[in-house]
């Protein structure tokens, strides 16, 4: 049998091939990367097509806001078909999204794009449970890391790519690369991925309702989602006033903030230490030791105030370092811990969890602003470390607080 002729009904023994981890991988990174090429864009893509700064500001939203009801609507249904034909139309769509906003002549058909660039770009919440279903259980962490640390540095080097690239050959030369690139992962995918049978039977009204029922069915997943939606508060309340502190307190542009994105490189290498570890010692610990590194890091960030100005700034890069480190590692470990909870049901687990993960990125970033507006970057630091505390907490109470009723 070939690969392609193969169907994978439940985790296997062996585990997927180097290439097929590096292709999942790939695929999650650069599915990813869609959502945020876009942004570095706007100050050119705007004037070129006679669009007003606001209705150019809304291409952004409508990506993220495609991702949000992908993830909520359209991620679960990885359980009820086969995951590689869901995969492969998924990057069809979002490929042809991809090339229709590069062409798009005005910024009507550009909204349109964004919204479906959004709601395709979550194949990517395809592949990771795909990847967890092929690895062994003795090596779900390690693959589920790895092929996290393909998405992270999507969402990392995207926004340094897009600006380089629509520097040197236009923002349309940026959407026709990304349609080749998605093009080329689906081509990857369709030879090589396997099949997958569906783990449940469930018609499309019930599979929805079938999520509230794992939330109230299972308290770890309540706990994951509880503590990873605090750490996203944290981590989106410091990235989304990030630019505007560094404008006021240091007079510096968008381009120091988008230097300071490299730090987040450290998340990336996160994601596979997380997951070996998972997979030695228990994804439990890692949330503990991610969730006390996060806090540890803004709290430290605290004390900038009391430094120079250059220190401050190391100071900052360093606990930004560690806090995204910290956050990146619980992710893994409770993505490896939320597959292994109910293997059936791995896609809406992914979509539980990945619905409190935005809903704290949402959070974060209101709150951030109001604290920034309120107390100051010090007010910012304080909340980020406030929201850490409180994921710890949850790690560390265990079953206690959020025990089956």
């Amino acid at each position: 049998m070939t690969s392609m002729q193969k169907t994978y009904a439940s985790d296997q023994a062996e585990g997927p091939s180097r290439g097929m981890v590096a292709l999942l991988a790939t695929g999650a990174g650069l599915s990813v990367a869609t959502l945020y090429y876009s942004q570095p864009m706007l100050g050119v893509l705007g004037p070129d097509i006679h669009a007003s700064d606001g209705a150019i500001g809304m291409v952004p939203m409508l990506t993220q806001l495609g991702y949000a009801l992908g993830i909520l609507l359209l991620a679960p249904l990885g359980d009820r078909y086969d995951r590689r034909r869901i995969i492969l139309f998924k990057a069809m769509v979002l490929a042809l999204a991809l090339m229709l906003s590069g062409f798009a002549p005005g910024v009507g058909w550009l909204l349109v794009a964004s919204l479906v660039i959004g709601l395709s770009a979550t194949v990517a919440q395809d592949i990771v449970p795909a990847a967890a279903t092929l690895a062994p259980e003795t090596q779900r962490g390690k693959v589920v890391g790895t092929v996290m640390t393909g998405l992270l540095l999507g969402i990392l080097l995207s926004r340094v790519m897009s600006g380089l690239v629509a520097e040197q050959f236009g923002w349309r030369a940026v959407y026709g690369l990304a349609a080749v690139s998605i093009a080329l992962v689906c081509l990857g995918a369709w030879r090589s991925l396997p099949r997958f049978a569906p783990t449940t039977s469930l018609g499309y009204g019930a599979l929805l309702g079938s999520m509230l029922q794992l939330w109230s069915r299972h308290p770890a997943l309540r706990r994951a989602a509880f503590a990873q939606g605090l750490l996203s508060v944290a981590f989106s309340a410091f990235w989304s006033t990030l630019a505007v502190m560094l404008h006021g307190s240091f007079g510096l542009g968008s381009a120091a903030a988008g230097a300071f994105g490299l730090a987040g490189a450290a998340g990336a290498l996160a994601a596979p230490l997380a997951g070996r570890l998972a997979d030695r010692s228990g994804p439990d610990r890692v949330t503990r030791l991610g969730a006390g590194l996060a806090t540890a890091s803004f709290a430290v960030m605290g004390l900038a105030q009391a430094l120079p100005a250059e220190a401050q700034l190391g100071l900052i890069v360093l606990a930004a370092i560690g806090f995204d480190f910290g956050i990146q590692a619980t992710l893994v470990a409770h993505q490896t811990m939320v597959y292994g909870i109910e293997p059936a049901a791995r896609s809406r687990l992914n979509a539980v969890l990945f619905t409190g993960v935005f809903i704290g990125m949402a959070l974060g970033a209101g709150l951030g602003s109001l604290a920034l507006a309120g107390w100051g970057w010090q007010g910012v630091v304080v909340l980020a470390t406030l929201a850490s505390v409180g994921a710890l907490v949850v790690r560390m109470m265990g079953n206690t607080p959020l025990r089956d009723r």
